[in-house]
């Protein structure tokens, strides 16, 4: 794959969101509509191609915890605001820094989605909930790929926080067609690309009834030779 080779030859382990989620995307699995920019002519073609609210946030293989650094702006609602954000990530990045640019996905329920490659097991995809609960809660379940359709359904039921995919608070049902369609994919990800080490899609997050992947990370194992 390019984008795995492009970042050995640069000496990295490391994929960048946008890079990630071309992966997830290349295999079906939906992520957000997005854009990444370098200036300011960048950024208003953007912004007119996605619409209003969106969120900007610095891209860069070396940035992991965007939050923390500040290089993460939601809800922005016009060209003024998209502007004043850019150049205070830029300010924050060097002119290096890029900035990617992406539909805001509205949604209260967030879930996790990942693989891990086991040593003895190999690709081994993960489930549970996402955002701020995925370390405090650590509600999740694992399979080793390759997953069936029955395989996906039984480990979104194992978690503890399952209900949080049903018809609750006046949200409708997840599509759990969509999300084993998913799961299955990640399995298919890390057993076609021996170099893929860990994904991380957090979060997942339900829009409507469907899920999209609004943020990820790859990270590749060490090159040999």
């Amino acid at each position: 794959m390019k984008i795995i080779e492009k970042a050995f030859e640069e000496g990295r382990t490391t994929l960048s969101e946008y890079e990630s989620k071309q992966i997830l995307s290349s295999y079906g699995i939906p992520v957000t509509k997005e854009f990444l920019v370098n200036d300011l002519k960048g950024l208003v073609s953007a912004t007119r191609e996605i619409g209003y609210p969106l969120v900007l946030k610095g891209c860069s293989s070396e940035i992991a915890h965007k939050t923390e650094m500040g290089l993460i702006k939601v809800d922005i609602r016009n060209e003024v605001e998209a502007t004043s954000a850019f150049d205070e990530m830029r300010a924050h990045m060097g002119t290096n820094g890029r900035v990617l640019v992406q539909e805001m996905v509205k949604g209260q329920r967030e879930l996790v989605i990942g693989l891990t490659r086991d040593p003895q097991f190999g690709p081994c995809v993960m489930f549970g909930l996402g955002g701020i609960f995925t370390e405090i809660l650590k509600d999740i379940s694992f399979r080793v790929a390759p997953l069936e359709k029955t395989d996906a359904l039984e480990m979104m039921l194992d978690i503890k926080g399952h209900k949080i995919l049903g018809a609750v608070r006046g949200m409708e049902a997840a599509d759990l067609d969509m999300f084993s369609d998913i799961l299955i994919k990640v399995g298919r990800i890390g057993l076609e690309n021996e170099h893929i080490k860990e994904i991380d899609i957090n979060p997942v997050i339900i829009s409507g009834n469907k899920p999209v992947a609004v943020d990820a990370l790859v990270v590749l194992e060490e090159r040999k030779g």
